[in-house]
C-alpha cells in the first residue's frame, strides 16, 4: 500500500496510526541496506554484543546471517520509558500553505507523524511512552504508559495538534520544558521536536531548561525541525514578497535576493551555535528537515535505544 495515496485517501491525519505503521514498515524493509541490516521487524529483541559479556545469550543463528555478534535481550531488559515533547507553537505550522500529504507536510505535521512512528516501534517493544504538547500554554501532558488505550489517546492528541488552527502567539518554551522535567522522575529517553524559533527568551534560558530535562540521568535528543529549502537556504523567486512572523504578526516587504546572502549566513551561524551548545551540554542534536523523510528520526531512535539500555 502506497503511503502517499493512503494519506490522501484518509484525508490528512484521520488515521495517524496507519500512516505511522507504514512509515515504520518502510524503514524496516530498508534496514538491510543500513548498518542495522542484522535486525528484522523484531529487532528490539537483540542488542550488539560487547566484549567481556557472557556468551551464553549470543544468537548464533543471527551471527551466521550477519557475521556480527548480537545477544538476545529479554523482556525485563528491553522495557524502557520514553517521553515525546512536541512544540505546537504558531511557527510550527509553517508553511501555512502546506497540507497534510506526505510530500507537503508542515513542521507540526512532520513532528506528529514522526512521533507516531516512534510510538509504533515503542509499542512493538512493549515500552512505556508519554507525551507533552505545548504552545503558548501547556496544552497536554500524559505520563509514560504502555496500554493500548493510552496509545490511542496519544495518537488522537497528535492528530488534534496538526489540524488545530494556530493563533498568532509567542511561546516561552523554557517554562514548559522546566515543568515537563519536574514531572518525569524515572530515567527516560526524551525526544524533543521543535523548530527552535523563539521570540521571548534568550538561548541561555532555553538551554537551562534542556539541561533540566537531563536530570535523573535522562537521555535527551533534540530534533531540530525546519524546512531546509525555505528556512535555511531561503529559496524564493525574486519577486516582491511580504514575509510575516507567524508568532508576532510583524511583517516586512522586500525582494528576497536583497537579503538572501545575509539571511543564509545568519541562519547558518545560528544552526551552528545550536549544535555546539547541544554538544557542550551533552544533548544529542539531530537536524530534521521536513522534506527529507523519517529514516533519520528512526535511525536516531535505534542508536539511542541501544546506548540507553
Amino acid at each position: 500500500m502506497d503511503l502517499r495515496s493512503e494519506l490522501n485517501k484518509v484525508g490528512g491525519f484521520k488515521n495517524l496510526e496507519l500512516l505511522a505503521k507504514q512509515v515504520v514498515e518502510g524503514f524496516i524493509a530498508g534496514m538491510h541496506k543500513s548498518p542495522f541490516h542484522g535486525f528484522s521487524a523484531e529487532f528490539a529483541e537483540h542488542k550488539i554484543y560487547n566484549h567481556g559479556e557472557s556468551t551464553k545469550h549470543i544468537d548464533w543463528k543471527l551471527y551466521a546471517k550477519t557475521d556480527r555478534l548480537y545477544t538476545k535481550r529479554y523482556d525485563e531488559e528491553t522495557n524502557l520509558r520514553c517521553h515525546l515533547i512536541v512544540d505546537n507553537s504558531s511557527s510550527m505550522h509553517y508553511p501555512e500553505s502546506a497540507g497534510t500529504t506526505i510530500d507537503n507536510l508542515n513542521k507540526i505535521a512532520f513532528s506528529a507523524l514522526a512521533s507516531a512512528s516512534l510510538m509504533n516501534i515503542l509499542k512493538k517493544q512493549r515500552d512505556a511512552v508519554g507525551l507533552s504538547i505545548y504552545s503558548d500554554k501547556y496544552d497536554f501532558y500524559s505520563p509514560e504508559k504502555g496500554s493500548e488505550r493510552h496509545h490511542q489517546m496519544l495518537l488522537t492528541k497528535l492528530s488534534e495538534a496538526v489540524v488545530a488552527k494556530p493563533k498568532t502567539q509567542t511561546t516561552e518554551t523554557y517554562k514548559y520544558l522546566h515543568q515537563i522535567a519536574d514531572k518525569i522522575h524515572r530515567r527516560s529517553l526524551i525526544f524533543v521536536f521543535t523548530d527552535m524559533f523563539q521570540t521571548s527568551e534568550g538561548d541561555e534560558k532555553l538551554f537551562e531548561a534542556l539541561r533540566h530535562l537531563k536530570h535523573n540521568k535522562h537521555e535527551v535528543v533534540l530534533f531540530h525541525v525546519f524546512d531546509k529549502e525555505k528556512e535555511l537556504t531561503f529559496n524564493f523567486d525574486n519577486r516582491p514578497k511580504r514575509f510575516i512572523d507567524i508568532e508576532t504578526g510583524e511583517f516586512i516587504n522586500l525582494y528576497p535576493d536583497n537579503v538572501k546572502v545575509n539571511y543564509e549566513k545568519a541562519v547558518a551561524d545560528y544552526f551552528k551555535n545550536l549544535k555546539l551548545k547541544c554538544g557542550q551540554y551533552r544533548i544529542k542534536y539531530v537536524e530534521a528537515d521536513i522534506n527529507s523523510g523519517f529514516n533519520n528520526i528512526l535511525t536516531t531512535y535505534m542508536i539511542e535505544r541501544q546506548k540507553f539500555v
